[in-house]
């Protein structure tokens, strides 16, 4: 091993299972969902970073999973953890069905600002949702950095008429969100302002906390690097957070719940009801919702799922590459710790 904690690269490809599950709705412009996943002393981890992201960013990915199955998670503080509903950019007609795919949620995040969409469509969707939901129902939106700061105005201007309990990444830079929040209060729009990708995909996920520019942080395992890792920019942010996913198996799933029961605090439901949007799992039972939360619980992962959604081989041989790089970018920077 080039160090301590990182496994043989033979070792973790020997073992490499590669699953390709269809999406029940196009989310996030995926149709089909590709993950590899690893098991080793501690059960089993998941790495799936999306297909366009390179080895630098996907190695943190990596270190997730290895920490799954090789060291596990730290104690849970809590024996469950409440979820949200996740409404793709669909239709305001198809968000009851969608809806009643998370069992007892009360919280439901909405995607918007979706490519060759306008304001209209998001504003019929969250409307929708309302609806559905009733006025006891908790609201939460998703732009993915997709409106200018003029644009989240306006927008969130309009659909906080529906009760938001935030917009999550309304613009894609930190001086756009802390613009945007000032630009909220002078205009009295109550929207509190989360950051996802600013802490996700940042190379100071701590930024954000400096700058005044979320009231509250999104944070998801794989991307942060593992439960520990996401732990600590947490704690460093100082800011609520709300543990997220990224369009997980149930293998990544449990690690964001690892995740959520580990916070010392959790005042918000999490983003970790999605394996309600794959039309396959790893794992029987599934890690889906029942009364609008999640255990905490190890996946049993079952081998003949494994098989049933196993990718072909050209996309194995993808993905044994692709954690190749990945592994050589952790074993890079474990030599120069050493050597520092």
């Amino acid at each position: 091993m080039s160090r301590p904690d990182l496994p043989e690269l033979g070792e973790l490809i020997g073992g490499l299972r590669v699953v390709s599950i269809p999406m029940r709705v196009r989310f996030r412009g995926v149709e089909l969902r590709e993950a590899a996943l690893v098991h080793g002393p501690a059960g089993w981890g998941e790495f799936s970073p999306f297909l366009e992201y390179g080895p630098a960013e996907s190695s943190r990915w990596l270190a997730a999973a290895l920490e799954a199955a090789w060291v596990g998670w730290p104690d849970a503080l809590r024996r469950e953890v409440p979820v949200n509903a996740t409404v793709p950019a669909v239709a305001a007609d198809a968000v009851p069905g969608v809806l009643a795919r998370f069992d007892g949620a009360r919280t439901a995040k909405v995607k918007v600002a979706e490519r060759g969409e306008g304001l209209e469509d998001d504003v019929s969707r969250v409307a929708a949702v309302r609806d559905a939901m009733g006025p006891a129902g908790r609201i939460r939106v998703d732009a993915n950095g997709g409106w200018s700061v003029a644009e989240a105005r306006e927008a969130l201007r309009r659909l906080s008429a529906y009760g938001l309990e935030y917009a999550e990444q309304p613009c894609a830079t930190v001086a756009e969100l802390r613009e945007l929040r000032l630009a909220l209060a002078r205009a009295g729009t109550d929207v509190p302002v989360a950051a996802d990708e600013s802490i996700r995909k940042a190379a100071d996920p701590l930024r954000v906390a400096h700058e005044e520019a979320a009231d509250l942080v999104v944070v998801k395992v794989q991307p942060l690097g593992g439960v520990r890792a996401a732990l600590e920019v947490v704690r460093a942010c100082g800011l609520p957070a709300v543990v997220s996913s990224a369009l997980d198996t149930s293998v990544g799933i449990a690690a964001g719940v690892a995740l959520a029961a580990a916070l010392p605090d959790l005042p918000h439901a999490c983003g970790l009801g999605t394996v309600a949007l794959l039309a396959g799992d790893v794992a029987d039972p599934s890690l889906v919702p029942v009364g609008g939360a999640l255990p905490v619980v190890a996946p049993a992962v079952d081998e003949a799922l494994l098989d049933r959604w196993a990718a072909p081989p050209d996309r194995v041989r993808w993905w044994r590459e692709r954690l190749a790089a990945c592994h050589a970018v952790l074993a890079s920077a474990g030599s120069q710790r050493s050597t520092g």
